[in-house]
């Protein structure tokens, strides 16, 4: 299993939220460069990345931030929030992003997912499908609509999509446990080749085990790390142990 240390930016800060909540972010970190780089010294070869501005205005707002943080580090990065069309996603990836996250898009904009898809491959592209009592929420989570997420997931699934992130939005910065249920139910409601990613919730490393038992493909970890109760390179070192789990 794989994981991902989060860096979530809002006016160019290093920030949680808590609940998705714009009004509680919390600054967590005072430089995004560093905080990258101890995640690498940690052992991550992933950082999943989050420009929240960008979620809330609908277009790329912190871009040199990732791109500096893919120039100067040896993480794959993935990023995320307002990427609304096709040219975003390739100058992203033209600088060196691994991977782009697709969230409010993949609701509104479905043609989109399967151009994107098309154009650069299934490796390149992750849905993000965040979630309220598992209903997807769009917008930087200010929209719920009346989709279930699995529902969601399979329709992604037809458009050639493998790789999803899963929130449970309710969980996301409590630090109060991953949603197994609804990710246990997410990973039994798609085929075995798809790849999920848990986000939401981690706090120990019991929630790491939690995933990988559950045979998810990757787990995001964001303010248990800040917090000091998740371990990082304790986590990626259990999570890449393949007898473990």
């Amino acid at each position: 299993m794989v994981i991902l240390p989060a860096i979530d930016i809002k006016d160019g800060n290093c920030v949680r939220l808590f609940k998705g909540d714009y009004s509680t972010a919390e600054k967590v970190a005072d430089n995004f460069l560093d905080t990258a780089k101890s995640f690498e010294a940690a052992g991550a070869e992933w950082i999943h990345m989050v420009d929240l501005d960008g979620a809330k205005e609908g277009r790329p707002v912190n871009t040199k931030i990732y791109t500096d943080v893919a120039e100067q580090t040896s993480l794959k990065v993935e990023v995320g929030g307002g990427i609304r069309n096709i040219d975003t996603i390739n100058e992203y990836l033209q600088m060196g992003i691994t991977r782009v996250i697709l969230g409010s898009a993949a609701l509104k904009k479905p043609q989109l997912v399967i151009d994107a898809v098309e154009k650069f491959g299934s490796e390149k592209i992750v849905v993000g499908i965040d979630a309220k009592n598992g209903l997807v929420a769009t917008e930087g989570w200010l929209e719920t609509s009346d989709v279930n997420y699995i529902d969601l997931a399979n329709k992604m699934i037809s458009y050639g999509v493998k790789y999803f992130i899963f929130t449970d939005i309710s969980k996301d910065g409590t630090l109060s446990g991953v949603n197994a249920e609804q990710l246990k139910a997410l990973y039994d409601g798609t085929p075995k080749d798809c790849k999920i990613i848990a986000s939401g919730g981690v706090k120990t490393i019991e929630d790491i085990k939690i995933c990988k038992g559950m045979g998810l493909y990757g787990t995001i970890c964001g303010k248990s790390i800040y917090s000091g109760s998740l371990d990082l390179a304790e986590a990626v070192r259990y999570a890449a142990d393949k007898n473990a789990g």
